[in-house]
């Protein structure tokens, strides 16, 4: 029979399950304190929250969510980081953060509801964030624009230097 304590925690895990776009798992395993608050006070900065559960009520958790089964990712010491937002940002800072501390492993996790390898988290790293793909865009949509105007320009600009021309000559 569950206590009311796990009872309070599954149902604290699926708010956070509910919340969230991505769920990236990491092992924490070897940290200090002071390199677990800096990893938190990252993850934090991104509006994203960073939080350690036991693996047996995180799996109880995402299986009444129905989450698909992630196995052996929740084997080991685990913490969770829920992300509602851009995962990339997020992503990227477990990765640089891990290259910074060799004790944090990205173990894997979740990208709407489905799996996501350590590789895969890895490679949604390496993807340019949010405002660098609006920006790229913005560029991409503006060059053919600016060829447009100009083309559009030209006959305008030619008439104006013909006439300038015209009023010199008669001058």
């Amino acid at each position: 029979m569950p206590n009311q304590a796990k009872i309070e925690t599954v149902k604290k895990i699926k708010d956070d399950l509910d919340a969230s776009d991505a769920i990236w798992i990491v092992d924490n395993r070897g940290l200090t304190v002071k390199q677990a608050e800096d990893l938190r006070a990252r993850i934090r900065a991104l509006g994203a929250s960073y939080k350690v559960y036991k693996n047996s009520l995180t799996e109880f958790a995402l299986a009444d969510l129905e989450f698909p089964s992630i196995g052996e990712v929740l084997e080991g010491p685990s913490a969770f980081v829920f992300v509602s937002g851009d995962p990339v940002a997020s992503a990227k800072t477990l990765k640089v953060f891990a290259k910074e501390n060799e004790k944090l492993k990205i173990k894997g996790g979740y990208l709407n509801k489905e799996i996501m390898t350590a590789d895969q988290v890895r490679a949604i790293a390496d993807l340019p964030s949010r405002e660098e793909l609006i920006a790229k865009l913005i560029g991409t949509i503006r060059s053919p624009l600016a060829g447009v105007v100009q083309v559009l320009n030209g006959p305008a600009s030619q008439l104006v230097r013909v006439l300038g021309a015209i009023s010199e000559k008669a001058a």
